[in-house]
């Protein structure tokens, strides 16, 4: 049960009922995460915006964005957003084996080459920012991904690393 009270869909007003209508728009339910965020309906408008700038992103996929996710939350030990992103892949065509093996070790995550060696350069930034070098960038940018990419990709890990740590400080459910 949640520390904070969240506002259910059919309660909700003004601005977060029109948020709601979004994120039902997209996903086809409000998901605990979301009531949890629209507490703030500033915060949650922002996530909505951050959610629709990944969505269809040119470089970085559904399932690497799933995949950085779910790792993050595995790191972070947050069963809500495991569970949720395992969910995605699983929907995308991941077995429950290909994400248990990369849940177990991050170079069996089922990515092409390329965008394994983002998944675990976004793992490392997480886990430990001061350790990240030039010669890590040269490795992503000599496969082709863009500082852009880079960026963007340590940005969407980042947010999850705190989203996980809002989702486990106030006890949301689990969907």
């Amino acid at each position: 049960m949640a520390l904070i009270q969240t506002t259910p869909p059919e309660k909700a007003q003004g601005r977060l009922a029109e948020l709601y209508a979004e994120v039902e728009q997209m996903f086809g339910v409000v998901p605990d995460g979301v009531r949890l965020l629209g507490v703030s309906p500033g915060i949650l408008d922002n996530q909505i915006q951050i959610m629709g700038h990944y969505h269809g992103h040119p470089t970085l996929t559904t399932p690497l964005l799933a995949m950085i996710r779910m790792m993050v939350a595995n790191a972070c030990k947050s069963a809500y957003c495991m569970n949720m992103n395992s969910g995605l892949l699983q929907g995308a065509g991941l077995t429950k084996e290909q994400i248990e093996a990369a849940l177990a070790d991050p170079e069996k995550a089922p990515l092409a080459e390329k965008e394994k060696t983002l998944l675990l350069f976004v793992l490392k930034a997480c886990d430990n920012p001061h350790s990240v070098t030039g010669a890590d960038m040269d490795k992503l940018k000599n496969l082709g991904w863009t500082e852009k990419d880079i960026f963007e990709g340590v940005a969407h890990g980042a947010r999850a690393v705190g989203t996980n740590i809002i989702f486990d400080t106030f006890k949301v459910g689990k969907d």
